[in-house]
């Protein structure tokens, strides 16, 4: 007889259940439960973010339609909507926030190597994303006349692809003000969109020894300061060293920067 194990099993198995249930002690999870254990909320939980439920009748109905399947997980019986949204209201989050970090200890020791380039720097990549909300639920995530939404601003490490860093802001706060807030070891690389082109930050950058990797304003005025060869049998088409030359962008950042222009053969551009 072949047997197999579904995704969300293999992905429940990298959690440490013993570690799981030194946490529920630690912070009494289940002093007050009555059947309804600390797991089986977990994985409730974890079937909603994994499955996209947008209720509590989406998960409960989800995990019924499972029952069969639900003891390979541990878990007893689905849930009743008022039993999960009593532990929800009433359990401490903060047992799943330390669980969260064991666990993204455990995936920083066996995470694949450093990344593939040749540089030996630390190579991170900063983006954000808007994520939309119902203005009427949630009236504090005020974005526009009629929608809401956060922003979350992501610092991602390429050692292993795990981030790093993150912060939920409101839908209107801007990229470059989380980015002047993010630490960062002297040495790296951080590449971004051009929604963080801010020259006051690219210089307290450079004076720091941090790297930085962004597409230059269409509009950016400057004057070449050295021509290099581009390496060969690349899709390099020019590199050169460049200084702002327009008087505020000159003023913010007076350093020589370096640019380069590749083709791109997928976009043809």
């Amino acid at each position: 007889m072949e047997r197999c194990s579904s995704l969300f099993s293999q992905l429940i198995a990298v959690f440490n259940k013993k570690q799981f249930y030194r946490l529920v002690i630690n912070f009494k999870a289940e002093r007050y439960s009555k059947g309804f254990s600390s797991w089986d909320h977990f994985i409730a939980m974890l079937f909603c973010q994994i499955a996209q439920a947008k209720s509590l009748r989406e998960i409960c109905s989800g995990l019924l339609c499972c029952e069969g399947k639900l003891r390979h997980l541990g878990m007893k019986d689905a849930p009743k909507k008022s039993t999960l949204s009593y532990a929800n209201i009433n359990r401490p989050w903060e047992m799943f926030r330390d669980l969260f970090y064991d666990t993204l200890s455990l995936c920083k020791t066996s995470m694949p190597g450093k990344h593939k380039f040749s540089f030996k720097n630390k190579l991170l990549s900063l983006d954000s994303s808007t994520i939309s909300l119902c203005l009427s639920l949630f009236p504090w995530a005020n974005f526009r006349r009629t929608k809401g939404a956060v922003k979350l601003h992501l610092l991602l490490d390429h050692d292993g692809y795990l981030p790093t860093y993150a912060c939920i802001t409101n839908g209107g706060k801007h990229d470059v003000t989380i980015a002047r807030k993010i630490p960062l070891a002297p040495g790296s690389i951080i590449a971004m969109d051009r929604g963080y082109n801010d020259y006051g930050l690219f210089a307290y950058w450079t004076a720091n020894g941090i790297y930085f990797v962004t597409r230059l304003k269409e509009n950016a005025d400057y004057e070449v300061i050295k021509v290099l060869a581009p390496s060969k049998n690349r899709n390099i088409i020019s590199d050169e060293l460049i200084k702002f030359s327009g008087f505020y962008a000159k003023k913010d950042y007076p350093h020589i920067l370096r640019k380069v222009v590749v083709w791109d053969k997928e976009n043809e551009c």
